[in-house]
C-alpha cells in the first residue's frame, strides 16, 4: 500500500505526543492489531491485505511512543526485509517528517528520542544467535509461514528473552501455508496468543488505487486461473483460511509414508551425492543410498552450509566421498557452477558430474512418484522434509509452470540432482516359487512341454533339409 492520508500531518509533527494517529493512517483491522495490548499476537492475512503497511506503521508507532527503545522486524532474508518494508518506512518517514535517520548498510532507522528500528533476516538456524543480547520493545516476524522449524528456537530461546527489558510484544504475521502445520499454525490457534485476521476485502485502498473492488479483482483472477472461489489456494491466499492445499506443494513428502528412523536392513550398498551450489544461498549436499535387494532409496545424510569458500566446499565433498565411496557426485554446473566444478575436478581431483537441469519438472514428477509410492525415504527431522512443506508452485500464470520464489530450498535441488543419477530403479524382485499342484504350476508345466515339443520339431526339420541344428 503506497497511499497515506495527508490530513494527519499536524498529528505526525506533534512530537510531544510521541506517536501518530494510527486510526488515520491505518484501517480498522490494522489499528485493532497494533493497539491490542497483548504481548503475544498473530495476524493471519490474505494477499494484498496491507500487512506490510501495518508492520511499518506498527514499528514507527512503537519507536515514537517508547523512547530509547529498539524494535526488530525479521523476515526470511535481509534482502527480503529491504525489499518488503524498507520502502514503506522511508515513505512514511519522508512524507510526515518523522525525523528518522536511515542507515542502509545495517538497515536501521534512528530517531531523535533515542529509539531504533532494525530490519533483519533469519533463513536458517545459524542466524538465530545474532539476535541474542538485544532488548526489544517490539519484534515483528513477517511471512512467518515460510520459516522452518528453527523458528521455534528463535522465538522460545532468543526473542522471548529479548522482550524482557521493555515487557515487549511479539507479533507473528503471515499468510496460511499449504498445510495447516508448523510453529506458525500452532501459534495462530494457541490460546496463549491474541489472534487477528484481515484480507484485501477489508483494505479500502485496493479500490482507491485500482479503481476496482476486491471482488471484481478476484473474479478476474478466478477466470484467468480457471478455478472457483472454493479452490484451496484461493481460500488460503485470498481469504486467509488454513486449509490443506497439497496440490500447491512442489514436493509431495508425507511423514506417514516417507519417514524412516533407523538405517534400513539390509543397509544401502550404493550411494550417489547431489550438490547444489550457493553463496548468498547455502551450499547443499545430499547423500542418497540404496541396495540391490530393495526398490527403496534413502536420504542418508545432508549438509547445508552458508558462505563456504571453494576450499570449504571441496573438503566437505571429499569427506562424504571418503565416507560413502559414491558411484557419482552430481553438481549444478549452471553459471559460475561450471567454473567451480572444474576447479574441484582439477585442484582437488573430485569426480564431479554435471547435473541435468533441462528437464527439471519431469524429474520432480519422478521423485514425487517415488514419494507417493513410499519408495523414497527421509527422516522427518531432515531439512528436506521440512522444505517440502514450504516449496510451492507459482500459479499466477496457469500457462507457465514455475516455482514460487518466496521461499528457496537448496536441499531439495541437491536431492533432485542425486535422485536423477541413482540406480535403485534397476531393482527386480526375485521370482517366487510356484506352489506345486496349483493352477499356475500346471500352466507352467504345459508351457514347458509345448516349448520342448516346438524345439524338437524345429530340430527335425533342419536335419531333413541338411541344415545344422540352430544353437539358438
Amino acid at each position: 500500500m503506497t497511499h497515506t492520508p495527508k490530513n494527519i500531518l499536524e498529528e505526525l509533527l506533534n512530537r510531544s505526543k510521541g506517536a501518530f494517529d494510527l486510526s488515520s493512517v491505518c484501517f480498522k483491522e490494522q489499528v485493532k492489531f497494533i493497539r491490542d495490548s497483548s504481548k503475544l499476537k498473530t495476524a493471519v492475512t490474505g494477499r494484498r491485505a496491507g500487512k506490510t503497511y501495518a508492520c511499518g506503521a506498527y514499528l514507527l508507532h512503537t519507536a515514537l511512543s517508547v523512547p530509547r527503545s529498539t524494535s526488530l522486524y525479521i523476515t526470511l532474508t535481509r534482502s527480503n526485509a529491504k525489499k518488503i518494508i524498507w520502502p514503506t518506512l522511508n515513505e512514511l518517514n519522508y512524507e510526515y517528517k518523522l525525523g528518522g535517520v536511515f542507515n542502509e548498510s545495517d538497515l536501521s532507522v534512528t530517531f531523535n528520542n533515542g529509539s531504533r528500528i532494525f530490519l533483519s533476516g533469519a533463513n536458517d538456524s545459524s542466524e538465530v544467535e545474532k539476535f541474542r543480547g538485544l532488548g526489544l520493545a517490539l519484534c515483528i516476524i513477517d511471512e512467518t509461514q515460510s520459516f522452518k522449524d528453527y523458528l521455534e528456537t528463535l522465538i522460545e530461546d532468543v526473542i522471548s528473552k529479548a522482550l524482557y527489558d521493555f515487557d515487549g510484544t511479539l507479533a507473528l504475521i503471515g499468510t496460511p501455508g499449504p498445510v495447516p502445520t508448523g510453529y506458525f499454525h500452532r501459534c495462530s490457534i494457541s490460546p496463549n496468543f491474541n489472534h487477528h485476521k484481515w484480507t484485501m476485502f477489508n483494505n479500502p485502498y485496493i479500490k482507491r488505487k485500482s479503481g476496482k473492488t476486491p471482488q471484481q479483482i478476484l473474479d478476474q483472477d478466478l477466470v484467468r486461473k480457471g478455478v472457483t472461489a472454493h479452490d484451496p489456494s484461493i481460500r488460503r491466499e485470498v481469504f486467509a483460511e488454513w486449509v490443506t492445499d497439497t496440490d500447491s506443494l512442489v514436493f509431495h513428502y508425507s511423514a506417514g509414508l516417507n519417514d524412516y528412523r533407523e538405517v534400513p536392513t539390509p543397509p544401502p550398498t550404493e550411494y550417489v551425492i547431489g550438490v547444489d551450489l550457493g553463496f548468498d544461498d547455502a551450499d547443499a549436499i545430499a547423500i542418497l543410498g540404496w541396495s540391490a535387494s530393495s526398490p527403496n532409496i534413502f536420504l542418508i545424510e545432508e549438509s547445508i552450509k552458508n558462505k563456504q569458500t571453494i576450499t570449504d566446499l571441496s573438503e566437505e565433498i571429499a569427506k562424504f566421498i571418503a565416507k560413502y565411496n559414491p558411484m557419482a557426485v552430481v553438481m549444478d554446473t549452471g553459471g559460475l557452477g561450471k567454473k567451480i566444478a572444474e576447479e574441484l575436478r582439477k585442484r582437488y581431483a573430485l569426480p564431479i558430474e554435471a547435473a541435468e537441469k533441462s528437464r527439471k519438472f519431469e524429474h520432480i514428477e519422478l521423485l514425487n512418484d517415488a514419494l507417493r509410492t513410499a519408495r523414497f525415504k527421509a527422516k522427518s527431522s531432515s531439512q528436506f522434509a521440512q522444505d517440502c512443506m514450504l516449496v510451492e508452485w507459482d500459479k499466477s500464470n496457469p500457462n507457465k509452470l514455475a516455482i514460487k520464489n518466496s521461499f528457496h530450498s537448496d536441499i531439495t535441488d541437491a536431492v533432485l540432482y542425486g535422485y536423477r543419477s541413482a540406480l535403485h530403479w534397476l531393482f527386480e524382485p526375485p521370482k517366487q516359487p510356484i506352489p506345486k499342484g496349483s493352477p499356475e504350476w500346471y500352466n507352467e508345466i504345459e508351457r514347458k512341454l509345448e516349448q520342448d515339443a516346438l524345439e524338437r520339431m524345429t530340430s527335425n526339420v533342419e536335419e531333413k533339409e541338411g541344415l545344422e541344428p540352430s544353437e539358438d
